[in-house]
């Protein structure tokens, strides 16, 4: 055995080594790292294909002959890592893309950055060309010696290397999946010469077991807890605003709201997570969101001000607005990265948020006993029991919320988006007005028998199919078409429920072409494109801020004929009476997309103050 791990090998020495342990089984380095991926319970990569990539994708035909891994062929890189973020948002497990060397990879640098910015857990993974043709100019050679796509990806990932020998192959994936999964999760990125992918794996098989090495931490600071209830219990009014990263405990964070008669308002990123007609939601603060909300947290009676999973940006903050970021904040999260934001926070409480709002409701109930507490839980349960929340009386403009105009209001096609669909959809919001919309005025049925339950008893404390709700949409980063992609990623993660995308003209023409990869693996997406000629979000900005009107017009599409053309089922809408015609049923039980092709009033503004406000400030 070479015990010189900093040598470097050629392509003839691993030949001569596997000529010379040919009577031990080997597998390629490719085989290996399949491999892993099956151990941790990955179903799908996402990528395209290429010469310097070929052997992981002979691997993959290897596993899918076997019944393991299958590949999903994306038609534009970039496609690949908005799946990849969308498998990841409806598992909770790692989402997985590829790409070839060259172009390949930095096609895929616009998803790879978004998914950093919204911390989604992914596995990246670019070819390269054979070592020794490195500083050759070898074709799409992306290295240090070509167009660097290593240097480029490095501000966009948790963790970046390039496997220059078969040896580092397995420490270096275990570090970045440890990397990937653990807070601040994000995007990672191996990039793997085509000749080290074809030398036999060292070892011959996985070493560790990656589910053990993976598991989530319970780790949580409990001196922090317990100041915490201290303050819970001299408080008289409290809200909870919760975020987008509180998936896995929203059915714990809600019990707890419960039990000590607190609100609870969420971020735009955290709607999907709760039901909208809970009689303790008050609606959505930040972008998109609601004067209920806002009232919520101006509210002088309130003490404190409990942010869970919240990552402060500007969409989830309300622009940074002092009616959160104040004295009476309590910022609980498992980032470090999220509490840098919030100084000026009277507490902050670091750790797993579902092992620390276990933590507080034991708490809570002990101090039940001896404290006024009582009293407002019984409140709260009463009120839980006898009163169906409403939340349309949460909406502006009801009148356009129920008009029968023609073309459709944007805000009458939310309204009968969330009345059409089973309680188990999947909605994801496109960038742009398509998220402004649908976090204002987008409220299907009731779901907490649909989604919690499932026709199952409750699952003990809350815990959810799903960590991501059943609303996804993107913060910060916030890439145009990265709903088209997603929704095709979580469609492949969970057949058995429909998947709405909804989308704007404009990123419908940036990366519609990924509604033929649901066409070809028979996936149920429904995509709903908001057409309205123009970048809506561009074009009313430009108005409300007294700027030059340019490039935003766009040509009119006729977006179901490209759909059909593609090879799915096509419809257009220009009234609600078009929509009550359509055979939801049937459109749900396709098995592959329905494209609705909605003609709506181009003259709406959507709910978008946040962003004027903050640009405002800023210029």
């Amino acid at each position: 055995m070479r015990t010189n791990l900093s040598h470097t090998y050629d392509d003839h020495e691993w030949e001569q080594e596997s000529s010379q342990t040919s009577s031990s089984p080997t597998i390629e380095v490719a085989d290996l790292l399949v491999a892993y991926l099956e151990q941790i319970g990955v179903e799908y990569i996402f990528g395209v294909p290429g010469g310097a990539i070929e052997p992981l994708y002979n691997a993959i035909a290897r596993s899918s002959r076997r019944g393991g891994l299958r590949h999903i062929l994306a038609r534009h890189e970039a496609g690949a890592a908005f799946m990849a973020d969308g498998y990841a948002r409806e598992t909770g497990n790692i989402g997985v893309c590829c790409s070839t060397s060259g172009p390949g990879a930095t096609n895929l640098i616009t998803g790879v950055a978004g998914a950093y910015d919204n911390n989604i857990p992914m596995l990246v993974i670019t070819g390269q060309p054979a070592l020794p043709a490195f500083g050759k100019h070898a074709l799409q050679e992306s290295s240090c010696t070509g167009v660097d796509v290593l240097g480029m990806l490095r501000h966009c990932t948790r963790y970046n290397s390039l496997v220059s020998h078969p040896r580092q192959f397995e420490p270096k994936l275990i570090a970045a999946l440890q990397r990937a999964t653990r807070s601040p999760r994000g995007p990672v990125h191996l990039s793997m010469p085509v000749d080290v992918f074809r030398s036999p794996g060292i070892p011959a098989q996985p070493s560790y077991d990656l589910r053990r090495l993976l598991a989530p931490s319970s780790l949580v600071d409990e001196d922090a807890v317990d100041a915490l209830c201290r303050m819970l219990v001299d408080a008289r009014k409290i809200v909870v605003l919760i975020g987008g990263w509180c998936g896995e405990a929203a059915g714990s964070i809600l019990q707890f709201a419960a039990l000590i008669g607190a609100t609870f308002v969420t971020t735009p990123d955290g709607k999907g997570l709760v039901s909208p007609h809970h009689p303790l939601f008050r609606g959505v603060f930040g972008f998109g969101g609601h004067a209920t909300a806002e009232a919520a947290l101006r509210d002088e009676s309130v003490d404190l001000i409990l942010a869970v999973g919240a990552s402060m940006g500007e969409w989830n903050s309300g622009g940074w607005s002092d009616s959160l970021l104040n004295e009476r904040l309590v910022h609980i999260d498992e980032s470090e990265d999220h509490l840098a934001l919030t100084p000026m926070a009277r507490f902050h409480v670091r750790g797993r948020i579902l092992t620390v709002f276990n933590r507080l409701i034991e708490r809570m109930k002990d101090e039940q006993k001896k404290a006024s507490y009582e009293a407002e839980h019984a409140k709260a349960s009463r009120e839980l029991e006898t009163r169906a929340s409403d939340p349309d009386h949460m909406v502006a403009d009801m009148d356009k919320y129920l008009s029968d105009a023609v073309p459709i209001k944007p805000q009458r096609l939310m309204r009968e988006l969330g009345l059409m669909f089973p309680p188990t959809t999947r909605f994801l919001a496109d960038t742009g007005n398509s998220v402004s919309w649908s976090t204002h005025y987008l409220h299907p049925k009731d779901r907490r028998v649909g989604e919690r339950r499932l026709g199952e008893r409750k699952r003990t404390l809350g815990r959810r199919r799903t960590p991501g709700g059943w609303l996804r949409v993107t913060m910060n980063f916030a890439s145009m078409g990265w709903a088209i992609g997603g929704a095709v990623g979580t469609a492949a993660a969970n057949p058995g429920s429909p998947v709405v995308c909804i989308t704007g003209d404009g990123s419908m023409l940036m990366n519609g072409q990924e509604l033929s990869v649901a066409v070809a693996e028979k996936l149920t997406v429904i995509f709903v494109v908001l057409n309205d000629g123009a970048l809506g979000m561009v074009k009313h900005g430009q108005r409300l801020a007294k700027a030059e009107p340019i490039g935003c017009d766009l040509p009119q599409t006729d977006f179901a004929a490209l759909a059909r053309a593609l090879g799915g089922d096509g419809y257009t809408i220009r009234s609600p009476e078009d929509l009550a015609r359509l055979d939801v049923e049937a459109i749900c039980a396709r098995p592959g997309p329905t494209l609705l092709d909605v003609l709506v009033d181009p003259g709406e503004v959507p709910p978008m103050n946040v962003r004027m406000r903050v640009l405002a400030n800023i210029l």
